[in-house]
């Protein structure tokens, strides 16, 4: 039985907690003090630990250390009224799984403790995995609902054999998807071989799809494995697969049917045994209509589809991913940036992401090469973040509301007037104006 501690200082809040999860048969302990918590996790484990954020001795972010250290396997849950996207990236830096805001909605409780449950399961198998191959996807789950949705269609789909078409915009990821699908499969000591197929020239899309025996083309000075027979018994990723000549779509479509291969150039048949997984950004169906996509073979590759949405469309995630990727740039540029200015946490909420994570990667990586001090600001970007169309939310658009956004923007930049200036994409004499006009009070410091 899943064993569930809550801890809580709300008595009659912790009793109706309880009451909700043993009906769906857990066994629950209560505990209304930090202190107390301390004293329970020593003596005994549990799989889900749901702990508030403010409590007197010790607040959750201090909770959720100790948990980490005596007991790692558990999975922890914030609850807290004082819900904002910041509260939710410190916990879950600190180690937490999610979080729940006040007051909490039953279903809502029922499926995050499923999603911990099944991420436990899931970390069990990564670290078994991991030890096995030596090595881990580099990969990070969002916490925002759309990213739930992405992380529930992995997980069913990557155990069964189903063909699986990974739709998105460019820039979303949905590489690691494949390989994540691939690492979670029956498949995962096999080979994943990744092929771009907008990169090939046409006339030799053949030769790397199923290889080739010397002298069978100018240029054919060896025998050449092709991606399908080097993927065999594992996974083969088609990636931005709506480039592929048409012949070659007639060619992909037979090998899929028949499980054979012929090289070029040869007249064996070589049996093969790999799992398709294909990816676009484009509207396969308008380029079905168009006949410049097979239907058969569209219909062959979407035995399943997965949507990766766009990061635009996951604001609860930025802040995660845009730390994520700090860690990364940290290790590899050898630096110790501990994080984000708030201003520019404004910008980054408000940025439309056009390019999506890998736009994301590198302006974190160059901004963290740029930083002089521990945090990111926006002396350290693109100056399109902050005057882009996308980010219009400082844009100066209506008379009456024009003085609310100069102070929303003077405020995100913390009254440096060059920084408000490019947040609302004037120049710093029109500020100094419009500031005038609307005689908008600054502190005594920011006046010069």
């Amino acid at each position: 039985m899943i064993n569930i501690l809550i801890i809580d200082d709300d008595v009659t809040f912790c009793f109706m907690l309880q009451t909700l999860l043993e009906k769906n048969k857990y066994r629950v302990t209560t505990v209304f003090s930090p202190i107390e918590a301390k004293r329970i996790i020593q003596e005994k484990e549990f799989d889900i630990v749901m702990t508030d954020l403010r409590m007197p001795d010790m607040s959750g972010m201090d909770l959720i250390r100790l948990i980490k250290n005596q007991a790692p396997a558990s999975q922890i849950i914030m609850m807290t009224g004082y819900a904002d996207i910041a509260t939710a990236i410190e916990s879950i830096k600190k180690g937490a799984f999610n979080y729940i805001p006040k007051p909490l909605n039953p279903d809502e409780v029922l499926n995050v403790i499923k999603e911990a449950l099944q991420a436990a399961k899931n970390e069990t198998a990564a670290s078994v995995n991991e030890s096995k191959r030596g090595k881990t996807s580099d990969y990070k789950e969002g916490v925002s609902r759309p990213s739930r949705k992405l992380n529930k269609h992995i997980e069913l789909v990557a155990p069964t054999p189903m063909s699986v078409l990974i739709t998105g915009e460019s820039g979303t990821g949905k590489e690691y998807v494949a390989r994540l699908i691939h690492n979670k499969s029956k498949r995962s000591d096999k080979p994943f071989v990744a092929i771009d197929c907008g990169a090939i020239p046409k006339e030799l899309v053949a030769s790397e799809f199923f290889g080739h025996v010397k002298g069978s083309f100018t240029g054919a000075i060896g025998d050449k494995v092709g991606s399908f027979e080097a993927a065999n018994g594992g996974t083969l990723f088609l990636d931005e697969v709506g480039n592929l000549p048409y012949n070659t779509q007639i060619q992909l479509l037979r090998v899929l049917q028949e499980r054979k291969i012929k090289p070029v150039g040869s007249n064996k048949d070589v049996g093969v045994d790999v799992r398709i997984i294909a990816a676009t950004n484009e509207n396969l169906t308008g380029a079905q209509e168009s006949g410049d996509f097979r239907e058969d073979l569209y219909h062959r590759l979407n035995e399943f589809q997965i949507n990766v949405p766009p990061l635009r469309e996951r604001k609860q995630d930025i802040m995660l991913f845009a730390h994520y990727f700090l860690e990364q740039a940290n290790q590899y540029l050898e630096k110790a940036v501990e994080g984000f200015d708030k201003s520019l946490e404004e910008v980054f909420m408000n940025y439309g992401w056009p390019g999506n994570l890998r736009e994301m990667k590198n302006i974190v990586k160059r901004a963290t090469l740029l930083a002089h001090g521990k945090q990111i600001t926006l002396k350290e970007i693109p100056d399109e973040l902050c005057a882009g169309p996308e980010s219009n939310q400082f844009g100066l658009y209506r008379k009456e509301n024009e003085h609310q956004v100069i102070r929303r923007a003077l405020e995100a930049a913390n009254y440096n007037k060059s920084q408000a200036a490019r947040l609302l994409k004037v120049d710093r004499k029109t500020l100094y104006n419009k500031i005038k006009a609307y005689q908008i009070e600054l502190p005594e410091k920011n006046k010069s």
